[in-house]
């Protein structure tokens, strides 16, 4: 403390002028955090990704080359992708904004003698601090004076029961920290740490240190993208300088070279690739779920372990009585999330709980007992107390009497009061002077209900006459009534939401600050394997080694420090897992931004936690984290079909026109067509495949292998396979035409509205990787219709208008080469579709996931 004395803050606490020259010294009391990510700033990062620089560097090349209407088509697709990323994240900062507004506490301080409420932020070192029940914990304080103050630190430690402070004690009992809420009492404190000094700011300094990963569908689309691009300005130029040199017309070996070279260069990928992110980012932001980086999407859809906190993630972070136990033994349990009403023999038990609790608590246990009585009704809870009953005297919990008492009675009458205490069974036997044997039966009790993970509370009561009530509760003569069981109701969707990771191969662990048996009890009640338990305390005495030999059989781990969630998700990360990590508090942020997907609660999470995910669950619902995974795993299934569709129609694009250079025929696609089919037909198609529903076992088979790649030989060489067949039939069209001597512009004309019917053919045959080829078919796709709708216009009016058959250098069609053209779509999607569901689908089999 510094230049005022405690006795002078005590009085009047700080100045107005002094706190407000602290402020200017030291800083508001907030975290610091990274710049607010603007529309502009989010447009630079966005351009700086090299798929996107890619297509903004062909439209440059081609504007440049005069071809203006190349240059339009790529720019403005580069233009659309952009729009539509800036417009998704831009959206997602403001809600992050919003949320971190609604959780910023007020502080109530004592500035110039007065008590005055004040922002939080602007809360400075030495502040006089007035807690009272309610009150959000704006900074670090130790306690000066004490009201039975008890302190819910579970944002902070993980533990879901208040903890008792108490001034002059240990250090955490006689301090408060930043983020935390009191639930009951009050207490005067002296601020000692604001901002980053504060407990709560180291933990973001922990966060500074570590570095996230980018998507590995991001890092391996990047690597194909320059390998397709070398490949195909290679075969370009070569091609260029091989036709000039034979031929002697070098502007021709230019176009021929650049319409080769067009045909090759993998335009549509980065397009593909974010539109299906941004798309996915909105799909699920309609479930609930905010992506602030939408390519963790497909990332969490190949998750492989999922780790989560307890209490708030699994449980709803509030107390709840779950069962009743008389002084003579007898039990009632209450069902999960369900109504109890008691038999008339445990009445007089929940009724004393409810009267040695506060009328109006904020303390979560005692609001369960005032819940417990009103699933009663009218007029069950009234044998001890009347309407006219009012508290006489209030015995707080002191140590070392870990218990409370409360006097009723009616207002104009002294005698006839009765006391009801609650509070540790110890602690109750102790006022109720118990003989040994009844202090045995109640220690057994108490295990038997703590085994199930509850937390347990002793009540007694007494009667007292007409004498002045005593200073001590220790004066009543108390009579042991019964143990009430408390716990943390896990949230109902819980128990399915796991099955279904389960089913789907994903590995679910909990990670806890909560006592070994309370975390058993809650792994059970939620279906998590709960074999072996691991401490933190265990933890600390393994070393990496160790750690990666019990981290594949342990899924359940108690008594966590924060610093220890984030040394378990590095050594799932390096035993090869994808980790997915969810979490509410304080201490969770280091671990949900090392794991490959964070995933934080947006309702009552922290904004350390918020700004250290990845992604967040608006409604803080846990089942939202499955809808989650299906929607990545459909999405990383959409995008192979259409990264197999691309590849595919890239053949016979690349194939026509590498046919007129290797056969000596005149120039058969020009730059303008190829543009036409890449910029226009392509990428407007994959969109059919981004609407495509997901698989039929999208939820029934493990997790893709990390090892995966979105290129997988098998993938390629199937697409490949297609787009060789499709050339095959399309370039025997081109090489009749030239043999049976027909017009170079008929054979063009041809040859494009057959190349079109066979990319439609393609796009069936990739909508899905088992289904047969009606269900497929059937399947309800309104893009499809779209798009086929739309692409029979567009070839429509380039056989039939003059100023598109102009640009084209089209002639018109007879009626019979239409028919064969249809009549080869044809017969392509039969044999495809054959081959697809034999031996494709029979080396499918092989592993789950396709």
């Amino acid at each position: 403390m510094t230049g005022t004395s405690t006795s002078d803050m005590m009085l009047g606490g700080l100045t107005q002028a002094a706190a407000e020259a602290r402020l200017a010294t030291e800083g508001y009391n907030e975290l610091p955090r990274a710049s607010r990510r603007t529309a502009l700033r989010i447009v630079g990062e966005v351009l700086r990704e090299p798929m996107l620089a890619l297509l903004v560097a062909g439209a440059l090349l081609y504007f440049l080359l005069g071809d203006r209407v190349d240059a339009l088509v790529l720019a403005s697709f580069a233009c659309l992708s952009i729009a539509i990323t800036v417009v998704q994240e831009a959206r997602t900062e403001r809600v992050l904004e919003t949320l971190r507004d609604l959780a910023s506490p007020r502080a109530l301080v004592v500035r110039d003698g007065q008590r005055v409420r004040i922002a939080g932020r602007e809360v400075v070192r030495d502040d006089i601090l007035i807690i009272g029940e309610g009150d959000r914990i704006p900074a670090d304080a130790r306690l000066l004076s004490n009201n039975g103050l008890q302190v819910d630190e579970s944002l902070l430690t993980g533990e879901s029961f208040p903890v008792a402070k108490e001034e002059g004690g240990e250090a955490a009992e006689a301090a408060v920290y930043s983020g935390t809420l009191a639930v009951r009492g009050g207490a005067i404190c002296e601020v000692v740490a604001t901002g980053s000094a504060s407990r709560l700011g180291q933990i973001g300094k922990v966060l500074g240190a570590i570095e996230t990963e980018a998507p590995r569908l991001q890092v391996e689309t990047r690597r194909m993208v320059r390998l397709f691009a070398a490949v195909g300005i290679s075969i370009s130029v070569l091609a260029a300088i091989l036709q000039g040199t034979l031929r002697g017309n070098w502007l021709e070996a230019a176009l021929a070279g650049i319409a080769l070279g067009m045909s090759m260069l993998p335009e549509e990928l980065p397009v593909v690739l974010t539109v299906f992110m941004a798309m996915g980012a909105w799909r699920i932001s309609k479930l609930g779920v905010l992506a602030r980086r939408a390519g963790t999407i497909e990332t969490l859809g190949s998750a492989t372990v999922l780790c989560t906190d307890k209490t708030g993630t699994l449980t709803e972070n509030r107390m709840t009585i779950a069962e009743l136990r008389l002084a003579d033994g007898q039990d009632f349990k209450k069902q999960d999330n369900g109504t109890a009403i008691l038999p008339e023999s445990f009445l007089p038990l929940a009724e004393l709980g409810i009267m040695a609790s506060a009328i109006d608590p904020f303390d979560p246990m005692e609001k369960a007992f005032h819940a417990l009585g009103a699933e009663q009704g009218d007029g069950r809870l009234s044998k001890l107390r009347s309407d006219s009953h009012q508290i006489h005297r209030l015995y707080p919990l002191e140590k070392p009497i870990l218990a409370m008492s409360h006097v009723w009675g009616t207002p104009d009458q002294a005698g006839a009061l009765t006391v009801a205490a609650k509070g540790a069974p110890e602690s109750i036997a102790d006022l109720c002077c118990a003989a040994e044997a009844e202090r045995a039966a109640i220690r057994t009790m108490v295990e038997e209900m703590a085994a199930g993970g509850l937390r347990v509370l002793g009540v007694a009561v007494a009667n007292w006459g007409d004498t002045p009530l005593p200073e001590t509760q220790r004066d009543f003569d108390y009579r042991f009534v019964g143990l009430v069981g408390l716990s943390d109701p896990l949230r109902a969707s819980v128990p399915a939401s796991i099955r279904d990771c389960q089913t789907a191969g994903i590995r679910v662990i909990m990670i806890t600050g909560d006592h070994p048996v309370t975390a058993r009890a809650t792994a059970q009640r939620a279906g998590i394997a709960a074999g072996e338990v691991l401490t933190g305390t265990d933890l600390a005495a393994l070393d990496d080694h160790m750690l990666a030999q019990k981290i594949d059989r342990c899924d359940v781990f108690a008594r966590i420090m924060p610093e220890q969630k984030l040394r378990i998700v590095e050594a799932l990360k390096r035993a090869g897992e994808i980790v997915a990590m969810t979490g509410d508090g304080v201490n969770d942020a280091p671990s949900l931004k090392a794991a490959h997907i964070g995933i934080a609660m947006g309702g009552r999470g922290t904004d350390v936690a918020r700004e250290a995910s990845s992604m967040v669950l608006l409604d803080d619902d846990f089942s939202s984290i499955v809808a989650s995974i299906r929607m990545g795993r459909r999405i990383y299934d959409n995008l192979r079909k259409a990264v197999s569709f691309i590849i595919a129609v890239h053949v016979p694009i690349a194939g026509l026109a590498l046919i007129p250079l290797l056969l000596g025929y005149p120039l058969l696609l020009a730059p303008i067509h190829i543009a036409f089919l890449e910029m226009v037909i392509d990428p407007v198609c994959s969109l059919v495949f981004e609407a495509e529903i997901e698989e039929a076992n999208v939820m029934r088979r493990p997790p893709r292998s990390p090892a995966m790649r979105l290129f997988a030989r098998r993938t390629v060489l199937w697409s490949l396979f297609q787009g060789v067949l499709t050339l095959a039939l399309v370039g025997g069209i081109v090489i009749a035409g030239h043999v049976l001597g027909q017009h170079v512009d008929y054979i063009r004309a041809f040859a494009f509205v057959s190349l079109v019917m066979a990319i439609l053919v393609l796009i069936l045959v990739n909508r899905s990787f088992d289904a047969s080829p009606f269900a497929a078919i059937a399947r309800r796709n309104p893009a499809l219709f779209a798009v086929a709708g739309s692409v029979s216009i567009l070839l429509a009016l380039s056989q039939y208008w003059p100023g598109m058959t102009q640009i084209f250098e089209f002639a018109p069609l007879a009626g019979t080469s239409w028919l064969i053209a249809g009549a080869l779509a044809l017969g392509l999607f039969a044999l495809l579709e054959a081959i697809k569901l034999g031996p494709v689908k029979s080396r499918r089999q092989v592993t789950p996931a396709p």
